[in-house]
């Protein structure tokens, strides 16, 4: 679906009082803002060992974040990974080297 046929389906949500005003031009914001800068500000650069969320390294509580896919199945997709093809733990430990760990914030 392109851009334009998005903001006509949000501005068709929009007069069905679906989305009230600020709902409106929140979602057409982001979508404008999207199309402006493709592939700018991708998921993958955010991308941050998490400190909260986390067993080991915070690499799967970093990866449930930006992808909106809960930690646990993310830690079952590298325990299935290891167990079937043997490359997860590689994958992981990569991860936890040349991903950056969350900020601390309000230190």
């Amino acid at each position: 679906m392109s851009v334009a046929e998005e903001i006509k389906r949000l501005h068709e949500l929009h007069q069905a009082g679906a989305l009230s005003d600020e709902e409106f031009a929140a979602a057409k914001a982001r979508l404008l803002n999207k199309e402006e800068s493709p592939g700018a500000s991708s998921d993958f650069s955010r991308l941050r060992r998490s400190r909260t969320d986390r067993w080991l390294g915070g690499v799967c509580g970093g990866l449930a974040r930006i992808s909106g896919v809960e930690s646990w199945i993310w830690r079952l997709l590298f325990v299935l990974f290891v167990l079937t093809f043997g490359f997860g733990l590689a994958i992981y430990i990569l991860l936890w080297i040349f991903v950056p760990e969350d900020e601390l914030i309000g230190n």
